[in-house]
């Protein structure tokens, strides 16, 4: 008989209405029956794609002995992380203070007044690795709560006041180059020179470190930080962490070469990496960069779009209980397939008899094609062209097999990150379609602010549920500057504007400057939560300061500008000490001290000129593309276009140090002004 969960909408919470174990959403009612009943709670944090949390669910969730034990003795509750970050953010933080580490599924033993007492990753159903059994834990827990609550009463106090000390901001510093310089030396020193990225396996992406070095590179002038960047993004396009057929990448790599990724496909690292391959294509114009971008970009337009344009959360790691069985490659299959051309692919992608994985081939490439040209006596493009006609071959095949799960559900600020990738997209590839999908869902987002007067969380089926974070606001005023910059439709920088004057209202923190995970109307938890660090996604402040920043320069808005001073000015110092943790703040920072160059485009005419200005790399660039009269005369209002004319021809002006030039028509009087 289905359990509580099966009236909800989230795929994950799905995942479980069949479970013996009576499961509760986190709502009023499950929390008030805790508190009936004075039982404690059994939180379960997890989403849809995560490999372990199906693996504690199939030995614990799915086994009638220890479904009985929980049933007795707690109030279970289920919630995917993605769905509420909030509590996630609350109860990870504990986890990663008590255990050193943190993670999913992510198991936690609450008061009923939602305090933690005992928290844990996951449990095996069975003492093993180290671990308790997880049918013991629950009965020893259960005992402690019964004949111990003193203890188990202490032991929550400890937890609070140690979450409470964590989310002080101390730093109360001058933004100064100098924390750039002391960032850069500190983020080289955990830089792994050998097959890039940084630290050992696992290894993630990390978008925002990779450009925070390019940006370092060109203010400082030291080569081996952009060096750095440029390998490390090679290595993981090479690597089995890129899906080398199919475009997009896996979660992270389980080595300390990319070559073996953990499956799941989450819809941020595919926003958050082109745009980073976009700049690495611009600072080298080397094509394999764009390649990885429109592979990226086309990937997620043909397996992770809705109907209606928006943009699906991820893609499973596992198909039938498998980690990886869609992604990977017996050598006779593929020579059944590919007949005579089997060779050439075989020996680009590393396919052996043996393979590289539990029997089967992650397909990477690591070899150098000007040897393997050279020795087959082909030209670079004849080899490049027979892999490609091989790998669409492949991918057709791949399509028949039976596929991972796709979480369906639609959350804001991961959708405003993929916007703002398919803008970049567009403007170092000029493919229109990337053009058309991003405005297609800055439209969706900024018509349900109109309609709604706040942001929503999560959309499923188009329909909205659970009220925006912090991350949702940001990210989405920050999309929409995107989508303004290369459109110039007002529509984009006015909502722009209502949503940030939105989020200051009800974020907004001005004892502490800075913002509030939560907005003002939210339900009460045991803290408020703030997130500072830029780790998997950037945090919500960093993203607020992005965005206020460049609203500043757009508007000439004061407010703007003084809280993004107050996010940089608080937490400085970390990001100088700690730079892996802030590598987007950094970012902000670098843009802020450098002072944005406001550049002006009238009259998209001369493509020369435009393709010339996008494909450059200009991380100061605030690039506005002015494309009618209209719309000019409807910008004039704001500060960035006060007194510009419309053109019957490409015009461009440049503004940088508090001055500006005349009207530049010829691209070496631009380059001159940069």
């Amino acid at each position: 008989m289905p359990n509580n969960l099966s009236k909800e909408t989230s795929p994950y919470l799905l995942q479980h209405k069949d479970n013996p174990v009576e499961w509760f959403s986190w709502n009023e009612d499950s929390l008030k029956k805790a508190k009936e009943e004075n039982k404690p709670i059994f939180l379960s944090i997890g989403y849809s794609s995560c490999h372990w949390c199906h693996v504690m669910a199939h030995e614990s969730f799915e086994n009638d002995a220890v479904a009985k034990i929980m049933n007795e003795n707690f109030v279970n509750i289920k919630v995917d992380r993605e769905e509420r970050p909030d509590l996630d953010d609350i109860y990870q933080k504990i986890c990663q203070m008590s255990t050193g580490q943190g993670g999913w599924p992510l198991s936690v033993f609450l008061t009923p007044d939602q305090k933690p007492f005992y928290v844990g990753t996951y449990f095996p159903v069975l003492d093993s690795y180290g671990r308790p059994g997880f049918g013991s834990l629950c009965r020893q827990l259960a005992q402690a709560w019964k004949e111990k609550p003193k203890d188990v009463g202490n032991s929550a106090e400890q937890f609070m006041a140690n979450l409470t000390k964590l989310e002080k901001v101390s730093d109360d510093g001058k933004i100064e180059k100098s924390i750039l310089d002391e960032a850069a030396v500190n983020l080289l020193q955990v830089a792994d020179t050998n097959f890039g990225g940084f630290g050992q396996a696992p290894k993630f992406p990390n978008a925002a470190n990779l450009s925070f070095m390019f940006r370092y590179s060109k203010i400082s002038g030291i080569g081996k930080f952009e060096q750095f960047a440029l390998m490390t993004l090679k290595k993981m396009a090479k690597g089995g962490i890129f899906d080398q057929i199919g475009g997009g990448f896996h979660r992270y790599s389980t080595d300390a070469r990319w070559l073996v990724p953990h499956f799941e496909k989450m819809l941020y690292d595919n926003a958050l990496l082109p745009p980073v391959y976009a700049e690495a294509y611009q600072i080298t114009k080397d094509p394999f960069y764009l390649d990885i971008v429109t592979k990226t970009l086309d990937y997620v337009i043909r397996e992770m779009t809705t109907d209606s344009g928006l943009f699906y959360s991820a893609q499973d790691a596992d198909t039938n209980g498998e980690e990886g069985q869609t992604f990977v490659w017996k050598k006779r299959e593929i020579e059944s397939i590919l007949g005579e051309d089997s060779d050439i692919f075989c020996i680009y992608y590393d396919v052996t008899d043996g393979g590289n994985f539990e029997g089967n081939t992650i397909l990477a490439n690591n070899i150098n094609i000007s040897s393997l040209a050279f020795k087959l006596d082909k030209t670079e493009n004849e080899i490049i062209g027979l892999v490609n006609r091989s790998s669409k071959k492949l991918l057709d095949l791949r399509n028949k097999r039976d596929q991972p799960g796709i979480d369906d559900k639609v959350i804001t600020s991961w959708n405003s990150m993929m916007i703002s990738a398919f803008t970049k997209g567009y403007r170092v590839s000029g493919n229109e379609k990337y053009l058309h999908v991003a405005t297609n869902a800055a439209k969706f987002f900024a018509e349900q602010f109109s309609k709604h007067g706040f942001i929503h969380r999560t959309f499923k089926n188009d329909t909205p549920k659970l009220n925006g974070y912090l991350d949702d606001y940001s990210y989405l005023v920050n999309s929409l500057i995107d989508v303004f910059e290369v459109t110039s439709e007002p529509y984009f920088l006015e909502m722009a504007q209502k949503i940030a004057n939105y989020m200051i209202e009800h974020f907004w923190n001005d004892s502490e400057k800075s913002f509030y995970f939560t907005g003002d109307t939210h339900e009460s938890l045991i803290i408020r939560p703030k997130n500072y660090y830029d780790l998997s996604v950037p945090s919500g402040n960093s993203v607020a300061a992005n965005a206020l920043l460049k609203l500043h320069h757009l508007t000439h808005n004061e407010k703007f500008l003084e809280i993004s001073k107050c996010i940089l000015e608080s937490n400085g110092t970390s990001a100088a000490e700690n730079p892996f943790a802030f590598g987007y703040l950094l970012n902000v920072m670098n843009l802020y001290l450098n002072a944005p160059t406001e550049i002006t485009i009238i009259n998209d005419e001369n493509s020369e000129i435009v393709n010339s200005l996008y494909k450059k790399f200009l991380p100061e660039g605030l690039i506005v593309t002015i494309k009618t009269e209209e719309i000019l005369q409807s910008l004039s209002k704001y500060h960035f276009f006060e007194g510009k004319e419309f053109s019957n021809k490409t015009q461009v002006t440049v503004c940088k140090n508090f001055s500006c030039s005349l009207p530049l028509s010829t691209l070496s009087e631009i380059e001159k002004n940069l």
